[in-house]
């Protein structure tokens, strides 16, 4: 996959959706095979599907809907699911029913907000899937610094909605990347440096637990559910809704994107280290090692949220004039416009893998190491930091869900195709090449974590969290209907 340049524009939505009605009525259905928790398969009379899709305001899609083939693909092409049933959820209201359903049933259940899941956790073979991504809308109050956010709602809707107002909040880098998903497993993104984690900016949550109750989760209303769910995923409920602190912000930050050729990158990467390590918590300050048109580059993206553009082009010089770049752009950019800026490289129906680890520091040993693995499969997938520090570190480990505080940089690998044939093989590479690099890093991010990843590995993950995580799903989730996400499990 390539980095592009700065463009304009954002992508579209997955899919047009048709506007808020109630449900077509079902009369007459036979009954429908759908997967257990256990593993098994149960028939569902069509009577209980009749009353379900009678009581929801949107539709309940089986397989002979016409929108049912539409809706039922994720983002991620590598999962090809066929639920039993899909539930697209237009409220609250309906998202309880959903899960009252599932429950009485004891069906393997995923939900799906934005879809944006490397795992394809957010689908199922043969299960019921609750599907939010009708409940689209943001709400922003200016004079309480709020955004009140629905679950199906896209990131880039919410930094629209925002910037009008001179607000901001951290939400990702991709601006078609659900904000839901993206806030549960932690949220980083090119404000975290100034602003915190997508997780640390959230007010409040609203779900519906396992046991169908719709509650708020706060400092000050179920603080453990609060809790975990700054970190924790989809383990304990479905959110509904989010409500997000937000920050003034210039809608207008300056944005640099430098690249050289491959044979620099030994020495792009030390003048990069060593000065976002440092770095004025303003500065997010990315590099990709990525290949463009046969040919392999390292590349540098920096964007600078602070309002006096000119201490962040001086800041940046010392980058703009390393060695002998072959593009290279610094620039005011409205801020909505760099958060889509690689939307076109990340389109829906594409075939996508992903690995990453956290590193507290990055040595030359590990910087050479780096570029070597990277050389040797060429034009496969790019490789990619995430730049943490500043206000990353300033919650303690205790304080929520996610444990890795002490980050400085993540390391990710992402591949992306379109040819199905090639999917084996190229995971396989990918793999390989990530067990060459994971020795040098502690942990992962688990947004991206694949469908391989193991409880033991999770376990490792939350360190000291874990067992809290634990506990707090044997309280919200005893039967586990929740177990499409980075899992943890009631009981260990």
């Amino acid at each position: 996959m390539k980095r592009r340049e700065l463009v304009g524009g954002g992508l579209a939505l997955a899919a047009a959706w048709p506007l808020r009605g109630f449900s077509a009525t079902l009369k007459n259905v036979a009954d429908v095979p759908a997967t257990t928790l256990a593993g098994g398969e149960v028939p569902i009379r069509g009577s209980s599907i009749e009353a379900l899709a009678a009581s929801l305001r949107g539709n309940l899609l089986l397989q002979d809907h016409p929108d049912y083939e539409r809706t039922r693909h994720i983002w991620n092409a590598a999962f090809d699911r066929k639920p039993a049933m899909i539930a697209s959820c237009t409220g609250a209201a309906d998202v309880k029913r959903a899960v009252d359903f599932a429950r009485e049933h004891q069906l393997l259940t995923a939900v799906r907000a934005g879809g944006h899941s490397f795992s394809g956790k957010s689908s199922c073979e043969g299960g019921f899937v609750i599907d939010l991504q009708q409940m689209q809308g943001v709400r922003v109050d200016p004079s309480t610094r709020r955004a009140y956010l629905e679950a199906g709602t896209l990131l880039g809707q919410l930094d629209h909605e925002c910037a009008a107002f001179g607000l901001a909040t951290t939400a990702g880098t991709v601006s078609h990347t659900g904000a839901a998903g993206l806030t549960l497993g932690g949220g980083f993104g090119r404000l975290g440096r100034r602003f915190g984690m997508a997780c640390d900016n959230v007010e409040s949550f609203s779900l519906v637990t396992a046991d169908g109750r719709l509650l708020r989760a706060s400092a000050s209303e179920n603080p453990d559910l609060y809790w975990g769910l700054r970190g924790g995923g989809g383990n304990f409920g479905v959110v509904t809704a989010i409500e997000y602190r937000l920050h003034p912000m210039n809608p207008v930050i300056l944005s640099a994107y430098l690249r050289w050729p491959l044979e620099q990158a030994r020495g792009v990467l030390r003048r990069y280290r060593d000065m976002a390590m440092d770095a004025p918590e303003v500065v997010n300050l990315t590099f990709d090692l990525h290949w463009d048109e046969g040919k392999p580059h390292v590349g540098i993206e920096a964007c600078w949220s602070g309002d006096d553009h000119a201490e962040g082009e001086a800041w940046l010089e010392p980058l703009r004039t390393f060695g002998k770049t072959n593009y290279a752009s610094v620039a005011p950019t409205p801020y909505v416009k760099l958060q889509s800026q690689f939307d076109a490289d990340t389109p829906h129906g594409e075939y996508y893998y992903a690995k990453s680890g956290f590193v507290t520091e990055l040595t030359d040993e590990g910087i050479d190491h780096l570029v070597d693995v990277f050389a040797r499969t060429p034009g496969l997938y790019t490789v990619f930091t995430e730049h943490f520090g500043a206000a990353y570190g300033r919650v303690a480990v205790a304080d929520s869900a996610f444990p890795r505080r002490d980050m400085r940089l993540s390391i990710a690998m992402f591949g992306n195709w379109t040819d199905a044939a090639a999917s084996e093989g190229n995971v396989e590479k990918m793999r390989a090449a990530w067990g060459e690099l994971e020795p040098v890093t502690q942990g992962f991010y688990t947004n991206y974590a694949d469908a391989d990843t193991k409880l033991a590995v999770y376990r490792q993950n939350y360190g000291a969290n874990f067992e809290r995580l634990v506990e707090l799903k044997a309280k919200y989730d005893p039967m586990n209907l929740f177990r499409l996400n980075a899992n943890v499990p009631p009981k260990i």
